[in-house]
């Protein structure tokens, strides 16, 4: 695979910022200065209290997907307090919680964007790290003291909700939050499906416990079923190998949250699903495999999705903080990162860790 180091001029010519940076595919990080830009009239910057750990931090320092620049600082779930705003900024000010999610910038102009759909933008969004972005820089993320980003692409945290649980809200909340608003799962009484009890999962519990909906964790593993149902509130729970346990569950679900990454047979899950429902794939197995009748017999719907527009971030914020929402974390130094991502590979983590940015990089 191919990996690329980068090395450009920016319109900010101090490395006042300080980040942990992964210089080549052995993902391995450690201390790196660099700049960030000169804020712009549209630009919030922000202090960096707290960023979440997520799989696409793994993905990315270890170039999985062959498009690595190193030297690469990972991170997209990142919250933090307003230092400093541009002079047309007007939905922040100094001193406010901010959060910054997968992408900082967008076409602002297609028919996504307008829709407040950025994610999806036709010309795509720039990602929040290891993207490149209109001025020709390579994005940097939030494993940093601070980063500088266009206020569209930033996100009020209600007042009174924990910085450090607020992290997880940018990437692994939204990613489940915004399907489950699409395809009508918010429906009291509706019953709900969840493959996979990792950081997307366990919010899609919360999430569905929060809509009234009854909640069935599938598991691989019978040692899950405690936190499924006493941790998390799950009301049923069914070792997805248990062929009896499956068969037993067959017809009972109007929709599934599929987290999986690893590969799953999707023909048995399918069949879980009543007449009309629907699987909504957020995991990113290697391929789907499943019979044709597994849709067609019962006008059944599989659908994918990524994180979500600006719209639907605030509006999840706000629902958590609203409904006190938050997501299982360990918060951990940055010091012990290369140690967290080796125990997220080997899901060793209950359900996020999150870096204390604030009080141990330094």
């Amino acid at each position: 695979m191919a990996s690329f180091r980068i090395t450009m001029n920016t319109d900010s010519a101090n490395e006042n910022c300080l980040g942990w940076a992964a210089r080549d595919p052995s993902g391995i990080l450690s201390p790196y200065r660099f700049s960030r830009r000169t804020i712009r009239c549209d630009d919030v910057s922000l202090k960096i209290t707290h960023c979440g750990v997520c799989y696409a931090d793994v993905g990315w320092t270890r170039n999985k997907l062959g498009d690595s620049m190193y030297p690469l600082v990972p991170g997209h779930e990142i919250v933090g307090i307003v230092q400093e705003i541009g002079s047309n900024v007007n939905r922040f000010k100094v001193g406010d919680p901010v959060g910054v999610g997968t992408y900082v910038n967008s076409c602002r102009e297609c028919e996504y964007c307008n829709d407040g759909l950025e994610v999806v933008c036709t010309k795509r969004c720039t990602y929040t790290f290891n993207g490149l972005d209109t001025d020709g820089t390579i994005t940097k993320g939030g494993y940093s003291s601070y980063i500088v980003t266009h206020e569209r692409y930033c996100f009020k945290i209600p007042d009174g909700y924990p910085l450090a649980a607020a992290a997880p809200l940018l990437c692994a909340g939204i990613t489940v939050y915004s399907p489950m608003m699409r395809h009508k799962m918010n429906q009291p009484g509706k019953s709900l499906g969840v493959i996979g009890l990792g950081g997307l999962g366990h919010m899609a519990v919360k999430f569905g416990k929060a809509f009234g909906l009854n909640v069935t964790v599938f598991s691989t593993s019978e040692s899950k079923k405690e936190e499924a149902l006493k941790l998390l509130g799950a009301d049923k729970f069914v070792v997805s190998s248990d062929k009896k346990q499956m068969e037993d569950s067959a017809n009972s679900l109007d929709f599934i949250i599929d987290s999986a990454s690893g590969d799953h047979p999707f023909d048995p899950y399918m069949s879980l699903l009543k007449t009309t429902g629907v699987l909504v794939l957020v995991g990113f197995p290697s391929e789907i495999r499943l019979s044709p009748a597994s849709l067609n017999m019962g006008m059944k719907t599989i659908s994918g999705s990524l994180t979500g527009g600006t719209k639907d971030t605030q509006e999840m914020i706000d629902f958590c903080a609203a409904h006190k929402i938050y997501p299982n974390i360990e918060v951990i130094e940055i010091q012990y990162i290369n140690e967290a991502l080796e125990r997220l590979i080997n899901r060793d983590v209950k359900y996020r860790f999150v870096i204390d940015i604030e009080n141990s990089l330094k």
